[in-house]
């Protein structure tokens, strides 16, 4: 009975994943990789950079998302004079009270659209760290804690644009993913091009979660099976990254924790309870 009951619960669960999948889709055309990537990312706890061309479809991506799974969000254009201050809060005295009262900044957002992140100063971009990493932030020696789920979905131009700002990469490695989204096929910009105007189609969206029924698949996430395995094979390709023949970055501990959690939920995503070497590769 207990089994049949579990059995039910997935099932539900799987159908919401499957109507947000659908729902993203039917605005970011063709990229289903890239779809799933994102959601994956999200369920898995994890901040997202999403990094290309302008008029790719990043800020799309993200706002969908947004509307998609129900939650608070506000989008901050970061321009290279964007304070710190405009991201947090800033206190403004009030002679009314007669005394400073806090304005909270967009960062108090279940999901924070950092539109452009790297156009603001390095400055500006590190005011997200300590919400990214810890969920809160402090402002005049007082913390703050963020609402929950939180989410920084950010895009970028590529670096090679004038007017960018290379992301440090103490603020790269807060990100879980960074992906692209590319060219669209031949059909899918035909579909684009004959649809109706996009901004109509992203009002459209209907959120499909709540914030109590995004909470439950995180944990189902959490809950899907990691073999001893899977583990050394992570451990393999982080230590691999660490030598001095590989070309990349290292991989440190935090990025190791990051795929693990990923795949996770790209297992889930794919209706399975356990991980899979593929789910890694992914």
């Amino acid at each position: 009975f207990l089994s049949e009951i579990v059995s039910k619960k997935r099932g539900s669960m799987e159908t919401l994943v499957a109507k947000v999948l659908t729902q993203i889709g039917s605005v970011v055309m063709g990229k289903p990789h890239q779809i799933k990537l994102a959601l994956s990312c999200l369920l898995a706890k994890g901040h997202i950079l999403i990094e290309d061309l302008p008029g790719m479809g990043k800020t799309t991506l993200a706002q969908v998302l947004s509307k998609t799974l129900g939650l608070s969000y506000q989008r901050t254009q970061f321009t290279s004079d964007l304070m710190p201050s405009d991201v947090i809060s800033i206190s403004i005295f009030e002679q009314a009270s007669n005394q400073f009262v806090l304005h909270k900044g967009p960062i108090f957002n279940q999901v924070v659209l950092a539109d452009e992140i790297n156009r603001a100063s390095p400055k500006t971009q590190s005011a997200l760290l300590e919400a990214m990493e810890e969920h809160q932030v402090s402002i005049d020696g007082t913390t703050h804690q963020l609402p929950l789920p939180f989410f920084v979905i950010a895009t970028q131009n590529p670096l090679f644009h004038s007017g960018t700002n290379p992301l440090p990469e103490s603020q790269l490695d807060r990100f879980m993913m960074r992906i692209s989204i590319g060219f669209p096929s031949v059909q899918a910009e035909r579909e684009i091009l004959l649809a109706q105007e996009l901004h109509q189609k992203v009002e459209s969206i209907q959120p499909i979660l709540s914030s109590e029924q995004l909470k439950q698949l995180q944990e189902a996430v959490d809950e899907v099976k990691v073999s001893e395995q899977i583990v050394d094979y992570i451990i393999g390709l982080c230590r691999y990254s660490r030598h001095d023949e590989f070309s990349g970055n290292p991989l440190s501990p935090r990025a190791g924790k990051s795929l693990l959690k990923s795949a996770k939920a790209w297992a889930f995503i794919d209706n399975r309870d356990f991980v899979t070497p593929d789910d890694i590769q992914a």
